[in-house]
């Protein structure tokens, strides 16, 4: 479902860990708030543009096309799955690892060196605009990789608080939401689950 600016449902801020993990953000863009509405920060190409130059992924004049989108929901999707294997301590489907490899090794990562002959050198990436998509996903697939292998996965969890389905890092061993909101939301559930039981009684 596509929203319009006026009524669309504001998207929580970043869940800890997405400020060093841009994969943990990009995993947490298709969400779920409270009331189970859905949010999918990808769910059109414009939106997929925005989500990709307000990271550093895409230059601002860049135009994503249907089958850019689809491909970036893919790679999530899968990043998705290897999060929650990681959590769980399961073994992901082959699928996933292979999506993420896949992305890893398409196109090269590193910014291009170029010589501007007023400006001098200066470096970007330097894939024509067919391959922006691709080169976003390399970096998502690093990142993700890196999360997965690091001293931050053992801190990976779910928000606690459901509907929520984002993922964070923890940064300190009691921490459970994505945020405080979803923190309040589920002290508030406890609350009333508590006075309930006592009414009860």
């Amino acid at each position: 479902m596509t929203e319009t600016p006026a009524t669309a449902p504001l998207a929580p801020p970043p869940a800890p860990g997405a400020e060093r993990h841009p994969s943990l953000d990009f995993a947490n863009s298709a969400l779920t708030l409270a009331g189970g509405q859905r949010l999918d920060l990808l769910d059109s190409p414009p939106a997929a543009t925005r989500w990709l130059v307000e990271h550093g992924l895409a230059p601002e004049d860049a135009r994503l096309w249907d089958y850019c989108t689809r491909k970036l929901r893919a790679l999530r999707e899968q990043i998705r799955v290897l999060i929650t294997a990681r959590i769980d301590g399961t073994v992901p489907a082959p699928a996933a690892v292979d999506a993420v490899n896949e992305a890893l090794t398409r196109v090269p990562t590193a910014s291009l060196l170029h010589w501007d002959p007023d400006g001098g050198p200066f470096r970007t990436p330097s894939h024509p605009a067919t391959q922006i998509v691709d080169h976003a996903l390399a970096v998502l697939a690093a990142d993700a990789a890196e999360l997965l292998t690091t001293a931050d996965a053992e801190r990976l969890t779910a928000c606690g608080s459901p509907p929520c389905n984002r993922f964070l890092v923890r940064t300190h061993p009691r921490r459970h939401w994505c945020s405080v909101r979803c923190g309040d939301r589920a002290r508030a559930a406890r609350a009333y689950a508590r006075r309930a039981r006592a009414a009860e009684d």
